[in-house]
């Protein structure tokens, strides 16, 4: 058992920490900074800079021209950054700052004393607005292509992102700083380089959020607001409206992706883009030499005369990682929503949170982007799109790394790693703490099928599971069985969640269109819609038969099946533990452990960005609060955001932050009409 318990913490400490760093160089005196004219810090002055990404790969300088004109949108061929600074905004402001994410940077707790935390915050605000330069930092925005939903586009690039260089701390760690939203650069195409209120909030706590739950991710350190607006057509209906400008600090050791590599790319068979500086096999091998001697150290030492297999070693390290990250999005109910090549880290991190979010009611076909009308990035095809992602890396890598090489690391390493990682994680998540058996993935399966028939809510459903009575004295399941069935979709929640997206009209013209010409429905990409929409069809008219007492007899049926063949596979082990005390207190240790009770909810999210677009911050900095303690038992700082939990309400009048439930709750009807593109 203490074997078991040393694993498991090394396991989970892995899980929740394995960022990837650079190490850092003695301490030496900092470059200078871009303009004498700057403020100087206090609170941050202690940040030493050594921005080695842009000494190690190439740099554009910016055209000469008019004012301007260095941040004019272009391609950027044969470097890797172009420079650029950012574009100040109006009376920028501190939403919240993240407390963990700044210790990274060795900078110390708040102070208690209220007028120095208020001085803090103003700094804050200052330089991590972009409206001030900290000494030794080189703005700079990434150059890198990607395939979007399936499509190669092209240069994309740091269209709103900016690179201010990387933080050397006195452990010896490297973090590069980024600011998201601070202005445009040649790679903002026909936009404006900002980011609101609204996503810049999203994406602070969700990388906060990913954290703390254990799940490999960059990190953000602050959230400015700020009295300068955009229009944004939100729903792309035709009907902007001014937005406030945000801007978020991104904490990283490095924000390089797949599409960093995708530069070099010849004209696309299907869309004729190519990658900025094709043919330029010495930049891919320049960046291959930077990634690996920096992030992967060890590769760089074992492989140091071989250039192959240092590639192939680096290749079978990120497969490993992105299936291993993959593997924990699943098991928390993650969906990221834009799963393209530029949105997948080259050290194995969660990037780029745009429209993404948890699984509430168990749905394997859960689309959390609305944008994504054929379902390309579905929960359950988030694995096999990953894996198409690392097939377009190994492709961008060639010839540095020959293509069948990477192809037979790619078959060899992806599905065995995401499978044996998702299915350790299911087992801690379900308490099976000492044997290991073959039927374990089928449990998973069938239970993953319960919760899916019964719309049971994913996060609720397993965090339920560890007050499950598994002692062999423990027979009754009635009162066990009501708590879990509560956390099943009701009847008005089902009928609102397949409620028909098509006019009749249209359905009717596309089935005659099925029947007449099915290749142009193919040919059209509808056949997947189409069959989704008879699919909810379907269900609605069965829905409109059931009465609530039948649903609720037949999901309590579904669950009572399934709880009895997992309470058969406990005993099984218990027996093998010997010591039924121990493995009864290490069981619920686990899954207290594995199973969160609180994650970043849509409907969480959305009652602190109506709030704080009012003026009040203060519900942002409370879910920022809840979100660092997810799971059971961590101490008092949950207990707290416990007790600061608002009151089940009722009323549907006002908006959302009027109307707020339980953070940990089902979410309320109003959330299905919550619109994420």
């Amino acid at each position: 058992m203490a074997a078991l318990r040393l694993t498991l913490a090394a396991s989970l400490a892995a899980a929740r920490a394995r960022l990837p760093l650079g190490r850092c160089p003695p301490p030496a005196p900092c470059s200078a900074s871009a303009g004498a004219m700057e403020p100087e810090p206090r609170w941050l002055a202690g940040l030493r800079f050594d921005n080695r990404a842009l000494r190690a790969l190439p740099v554009e300088t910016p055209p000469s021209g008019p004012e301007g004109a260095p941040s004019a949108p272009r391609p950027v061929p044969g470097a890797c950054f172009s420079r650029v600074r950012p574009a100040p905004l109006r009376q920028p402001r501190v939403v919240a700052l993240s407390e963990p994410a700044l210790a990274l940077l060795g900078l110390g707790a708040p102070p208690a004393d209220a007028a120095a935390r208020e001085a803090r915050e103003a700094e804050a605000a200052l330089f991590f607005s972009g409206n001030a330069l900290l000494p030794g930092t080189e703005p700079a925005a990434h150059c890198y292509c990607g395939h979007q939903f399936g499509q190669f586009a092209g240069q994309l690039g740091d269209g709103a992102a900016m690179y201010l260089g990387e933080v050397c701390t006195a452990a010896g760690e490297r973090w590069e700083l980024q600011l998201k939203g601070a202005g445009p650069t040649p790679f903002s195409r026909q936009a404006d380089g900002r980011k609101v209120l609204r996503s810049s909030i999203r994406e602070f706590l969700c990388s906060e959020a990913m954290f703390h739950l254990g799940v490999p991710t960059t990190r953000a350190g602050a959230c400015i607001t700020s009295q300068s607006t955009v229009e944004r057509d939100v729903f792309y209906d035709g009907n902007p409206r001014p937005e406030q400008c945000a801007v978020v600090l991104r904490v990283a050791p490095t924000f390089l992706r797949f599409g960093s590599f995708e530069i070099f790319k010849s004209s696309d068979e299907h869309t004729g883009r190519a990658g900025p500086s094709v043919g330029r096999n010495d930049i891919r091998v320049q960046m291959l030499d930077y990634v690996i001697s920096t992030f992967y150290p060890e590769i760089q030492a074992t492989h140091a005369s071989d250039s192959v297999q240092r590639h192939a070693a680096f290749f079978r390290e990120v497969t490993r990682r992105t299936a291993q990250l993959v593997a924990e999005w699943q098991c928390v109910g993650f969906c990221h929503g834009v799963l393209n090549t530029d949105n997948m880290s080259i050290v194995g991190l969660t990037i780029d949170y745009g429209p993404f979010g948890f699984l509430d009611r168990y749905d394997p076909d859960h689309v959390c982007n609305a944008s994504d009308t054929a379902g390309r990035y579905s929960y359950s095809r988030q694995p096999e799109v990953c894996k198409w992602n690392l097939q377009k890396l190994a492709e961008a890598l060639d010839p540095a790394l020959p293509l069948e090489l990477a192809e037979a690391i790619l078959a060899e390493e992806f599905d065995a790693e995401f499978r044996r990682h998702y299915l350790q994680k299911m087992r801690w998540k379900l308490g099976l703490v000492r044997a290991e058996r073959e039927e374990d993935s089928a449990l998973v399966a069938r239970l993953l099928e319960t919760m899916h028939l019964t719309g049971a809510d994913f996060t609720n459903s397993f965090y339920l599971l560890s007050s499950f009575p598994a002692g062999p004295e423990s027979r009754d399941l009635d009162e066990f069985l009501s708590a879990l069935t509560a956390q099943c979709a009701s009847l008005e929640e089902l009928r609102l969640a397949f409620r028909p997206q098509m006019d009749p009209r249209q359905l009717s013209m596309m089935l005659m269109l099925a029947q007449s010409n099915p290749q142009l429905l193919a040919l059209i990409g509808t056949r997947a819609s189409l069959a989704r929409e008879l699919e909810r069809v379907e269900r609605q008219s069965r829905l409109e038969q059931l009465s609530p007492a039948e649903l609720h007899s037949k999901n309590r049926s579904r669950w009572a099946e399934w709880l009895l063949e997992y309470r058969a596979r406990l005993e099984k082990d218990r027996e093998a533990a010997g010591d039924t005390a121990a493995w009864q207190a290490e069981r619920v240790r686990v899954m207290h452990a594995n199973n969160p009770k609180y994650v970043l909810r849509n409907y969480v999210a959305q009652g602190a960005i109506e709030a704080a677009e009012s003026g009040d911050f203060s519900e942002v900095r409370r879910v920022l609060k809840l979100l660092e303690t997810p799971y059971r038992g961590e101490g008092v700082a949950a207990e707290a955001c416990e007790a600061a939990e608002p009151e089940e309400a009722s009323g549907e009048a006002g908006g959302a932050a009027s109307r707020r439930h339980s953070y940990s709750s089902k979410p309320p009807l109003w959330a299905a009409e919550l619109c994420v593109t």
